[in-house]
């Protein structure tokens, strides 16, 4: 899963955030595999008392991408997020992400806000939600 955060040129996870994030257990990590080779992931945070989750992270594989991976991880992490009873899941993306955009877009999530120097090197991201 690392090795697929290294597809980011900033604001990747760390092996040490996966390990962080799976100790602490306030978060969900789902793992799209084929075989023993992991294919995209979701990470997931919830918080104690919240209705909302929110997408912290969603890597395909670049050779995979165009598959459907992304949209049934989407899926997984909707399901998820259902089973702890929560009702809307919220994510930030690139504004320049426009096949990230379009997929999100076309499973019912909707632009909320723009947040301008979110990103470490000082780039805007749009967050964006979906009721569930």
């Amino acid at each position: 899963m690392a090795a697929l955060e290294a597809v980011f040129p900033t604001d990747r996870m760390s092996r040490r955030n996966f390990q962080d994030l799976l100790r602490r257990g306030n978060g969900s990590v789902l793992v799209y595999a084929d075989g023993a080779t992991v294919r995209g992931d979701a990470v997931v945070l919830y918080r104690r008392n919240s209705q909302t989750a929110r997408i912290y992270s969603l890597v395909v594989d670049p050779a995979q991408r165009g598959c459907g991976i992304a949209q049934e991880l989407l899926k997984a992490v909707e399901a998820d997020a259902l089973f702890r009873q929560c009702r809307m899941l919220r994510l930030e993306v690139r504004p320049d992400n426009e096949t990230a955009l379009r997929l999100y877009s076309r499973l019912g999530y909707t632009v909320e806000q723009r947040l301008e120097q979110f990103y470490e090197d000082g780039s805007p991201a749009l967050r964006l939600c979906k009721a569930l």
